[in-house]
């Protein structure tokens, strides 16, 4: 199966895989029995995405399965920790020994309506009037992957979830952080760009 981007480092394998008409994607051969209920009526571009995750998988672990707690996804046999993530045409899988969180966003402008949603006033005082939907879509992103490292459905990406000022030129080591009043926990971000889309790796 032809990867179409490899982020991987010394403490994860992290692969991206664009869709490819001729991949043959067999749901009786692929798909859990236990997420068969989960995805009965999912659009078909998505079960496409669900698919794709799970023949990366078998590259990877072919002896493994990907089930969910409480929607979060976890292996089984739970010997490593995994993030999943998929916007079609693309579908990505992050395997690692610590808890990892990935994120693919595409590039879109509707974003700005919904900024109020996931950022504060004091969030955005660094970002260029010109370049809005890219910084944007970055935190977005940052943000959705650190909530799959540390996440509770009492937090809120706008509340608890914080993206420190960053740089395109620096996109390798963005700051941020997952708070509350009982904790503080710091992560550093990495960004990568293909296409229109932006891919987030957020490491333990």
């Amino acid at each position: 199966m032809p990867l179409y981007r490899d982020f991987s480092d010394d403490k994860a394998t992290i692969l991206v895989w664009k869709y490819d008409e001729t991949e043959d994607l067999n749901a009786d051969e692929l798909l859990e029995k236990e997420n068969a209920e989960k995805v009965k009526d999912y659009h078909p571009k998505k079960l496409l995405e669900v698919l794709m995750v799970r023949k990366l998988l078998k590259g990877l672990k072919p002896d493994s399965k990907i089930l969910y707690k409480e929607r979060e996804p976890f292996l089984s046999p739970k010997d490593a920790e995994i993030s999943i993530t998929h916007s079609f045409p693309y579908a990505a899988i992050a395997i690692s020994k610590n808890k990892i969180g990935i994120d693919i966003e595409k590039f879109n402008p509707k974003i700005l309506r919904v900024i109020d949603k996931f950022t504060y006033e004091n969030e955005r005082g660094f970002i260029p009037f010109d370049n809005e939907v890219t910084f944007y879509t970055i935190i977005w992103s940052v943000k959705e992957s650190m909530y799959k490292i540390h996440h509770s459905k009492y937090w809120s990406l706008k509340k608890n979830y914080e993206v420190k000022p960053f740089e395109l030129k620096y996109l390798f080591d963005i700051s941020c952080r997952v708070h509350d009043e009982n904790i503080s926990d710091e992560f550093k971000a990495r960004v990568k760009f293909f296409d229109d889309y932006c891919f987030t790796i957020v490491e333990e």
